[in-house]
């Protein structure tokens, strides 16, 4: 219960600045968007991220990743959900069509430490949040 007070106070603080909340994501899910996004305007999507190392991936939920790139952040809300991908010890294994992680490309939900794939979801636009 204490979670909603402190978000609610993020949200007064940042006022207009405040992303609205999706359906569906929890306010844990909501406050690491909010982490990630923070000082930041959302630009035009785009549908490839040309380069990305592998710890620059950040798990919002089930259906939404980050990949920060320097001070710029690019949210993905991945085509279906990935279903436990937020759970700690999944992650998304990707094979890119081109030069680059693009929408469209299969994502496989996979356990970090044995390898065993539990689903596949899609990777959509890519929304570039840069700082304003």
């Amino acid at each position: 219960m204490r979670a909603i007070p402190l978000l609610l106070s993020a949200a007064m603080v940042t006022g207009c600045m405040t992303q609205p909340q999706p359906a569906g994501r929890s306010a844990e899910a909501q406050a690491e968007f909010q982490k990630l996004t923070a000082g930041k305007v959302a630009g035009q999507p785009i549908s490839c991220l040309p380069s990305y190392r592998r710890g620059e991936m950040v798990t919002i939920d089930d259906g939404t990743v980050a990949f920060k790139n320097g001070q710029t952040v690019y949210v993905n809300k991945l085509i279906g959900e990935c279903s436990g991908l937020d759970n700690g010890f999944l992650t998304l294994v990707t094979n890119s069509s081109g030069p680059g992680l693009c929408r469209g490309d299969i994502a496989r939900v996979a356990d970090a430490r044995t390898g065993m794939t539990y689903g596949s979801c899609a990777i959509g636009d890519f929304v570039p949040y840069k700082p304003s």
